[in-house]
């Protein structure tokens, strides 16, 4: 037997709730970027802190990891780097392409960003109980592995 939801009862299926489990983390993330005093970016240039981080990698990857127009990622760049949280050098792989680096100032923030994501973890854990919550983190890992390998 399926453990699937019938679609005669409708929604939420499990990507409403994968969704807003996603956006209650989010919230907390940037509640929590705001309070420690980073209030120069918005919700969308901290998205550019998303794991996997763009450190080393091309605006282009980072475009196509968001889902967002290569316009759109050169924009939050370009303002972080006016902040100071991140330069873009020369590839060396490809001298006509650019490499996404953290500075001191963007490292402080890339760890600040894990912090709180490592909090809203616990507090997840925290209000499913352990073992329920390292099935859940057991799960979500064994679907992203298959999901990718898709």
């Amino acid at each position: 037997m399926s453990a699937a939801r019938d679609p005669s009862l409708g929604g939420p299926y499990v990507g409403a709730l994968m969704r807003m489990t996603w956006q209650w983390v989010w919230e907390r993330i940037y509640a929590g970027v705001a309070t420690a005093g980073y209030d120069d970016i918005t919700r969308a240039h901290i998205a550019i802190f998303r794991y996997p981080t763009p450190e080393w990698r091309r605006p282009t990857e980072i475009a196509e990891q968001l889902q967002i127009s290569k316009q759109s990622v050169h924009e939050l760049i370009s303002h972080l780097e006016q902040q100071g949280y991140l330069t873009r050098e020369p590839d060396p792989t490809d001298g006509r392409a650019r490499i996404i680096r953290f500075t001191d100032r963007g490292h402080e923030l890339g760890r600040t960003i894990n912090q709180l994501a490592h909090a809203a973890e616990l507090h997840i854990a925290h209000l499913l109980g352990d073992r329920r919550f390292a099935q859940l983190r057991l799960a979500l890992e064994e679907l992203a592995t298959k999901l990718s390998n898709a």
